[in-house]
């Protein structure tokens, strides 16, 4: 999957995309990245209704390659190294949104395999 960035697109927009592809999983933007295997202050959380152009750094657009075969920090690297943005990866457990920091080395189709079977035991 290729999503576009540049700073005219939603946040929203991004999420919507990427989650048709890892339906347990979500991304969420931040003003800032967080440091490996650390998590990010609620409170740098941006709204999902703000174009990325009043998130990021980089202001280049493009486009981002998101495979099932990356890894979580792989991903997080990726739009912050090119983009100038600080995404991080959630993962459904039950009706719950857990940070994947402890799990940034496992792929994103890891992760949503193991969100699929954790709400459906909920």
């Amino acid at each position: 999957m290729k999503i576009a960035i540049n700073d005219h697109r939603k946040i929203f927009a991004i999420q919507e995309e990427f989650n048709r592809l890892f339906p347990y999983l979500k991304l969420e933007f931040f003003s800032k990245p967080h440091k490996h295997a650390g998590a990010n202050a609620k409170k740098l959380m941006k709204s999902n209704s703000k174009t990325l152009g009043e998130c990021r750094t980089v202001h280049d657009p493009g486009e981002i390659t998101i495979v099932p075969e990356m890894t979580v920090s792989e991903l997080e690297q990726n739009f912050g190294s090119v983009y100038g943005l600080g995404v991080q990866v959630f993962r459904k457990s039950g009706r719950t949104w857990l940070e994947t920091t402890v799990t940034d080395s496992w792929t994103l189709e890891e992760q949503n395999r193991q969100g699929e079977e954790l709400s459906k035991s909920a």
